[in-house]
């Protein structure tokens, strides 16, 4: 199946790509997705998941078909065919 993951911000400077198109075997949980972002792209990596957490909502926005995943079932949320992710930086201060 194909799922497509759009970067906005950081993320796309730290990608160097809009997006990626993913082509994965069966059924995939959200979480594997940036397992595999991770392998094809390392310097996104370093930015979007967070290092003690190895998590990436502390540092990104993450909707799937236009939904945040927090409505849905988080990092659990079960991937279909077509279905398209969208990463959006969060900013920190302090």
């Amino acid at each position: 199946m194909v799922i497509t993951v759009k970067f906005l911000g950081s993320f796309r400077n730290f990608s160097k790509k809009d997006k990626i198109t993913l082509e994965i075997k069966g059924h995939i949980m959200l979480k594997e997705i940036f397992k595999e972002l991770g392998r094809k792209l390392p310097k996104l990596e370093k930015v979007l998941i967070d290092p003690e957490l190895d998590d990436p909502r502390p540092n990104a926005l993450i909707l799937v078909n236009g939904k945040e995943i927090s409505v849905l079932k988080g990092l659990e949320t079960i991937l279909k065919e077509g279905d398209e992710i969208l990463l959006i930086p969060v900013i920190h201060g302090g």
